[in-house]
């Protein structure tokens, strides 16, 4: 949910050109599949569509693919510290910190019922907006 709710973000301000969005898990036990219905749902409700993402195992080409990876909670970024090779350009937080200042996971919401989805997805979109706003400062050029 966080990559489209983020992709949406940069759609809405005319960026699409200049940002390379996408996600990926640091387990294998997903790939291939859609997004769970339930994220669909929520992000349909708001005018994202999700349902053509597709689930994919973090590489370590990643790590110079991308200027910045984040981990959605505190164990998916030791992970992805652990696949991080020495050298690599990629920048790597915990996306709420680099986002929000908050040092704090999000939610997983798959045990949960519909008021979880519903949450991450409200914590998702205050999160791409702040995400944004910092990737887009003062110094942001859009060539």
């Amino acid at each position: 949910m966080a990559e489209g709710v983020f992709r949406h973000k940069v759609m809405e301000v005319g960026l699409s050109d200049h940002f390379f969005i996408d996600s990926a898990g640091t387990g294998g036990w997903h790939i291939g599949a859609a997004p769970d219905k339930r994220s669909i749902a929520v992000a349909a409700r708001y005018g994202i569509a999700i349902h053509e993402q597709c689930a994919r195992k973090l590489v370590h080409e990643d790590f110079n693919r991308f200027d910045l990876i984040l981990g959605l909670d505190r164990q998916n970024l030791s992970d992805i510290r652990r696949l991080q090779t020495a050298g690599s350009k990629a920048r790597v937080g915990l996306y709420l910190e680099q986002a929000l200042g908050l040092r704090k996971d999000v939610p997983d919401p798959y045990h949960g019922g519909p008021r979880d989805f519903e949450a991450v997805y409200r914590l998702c979109e205050e999160a791409s907006a702040a995400l944004l706003k910092q990737l887009t400062g003062p110094d942001f050029t859009a060539t």
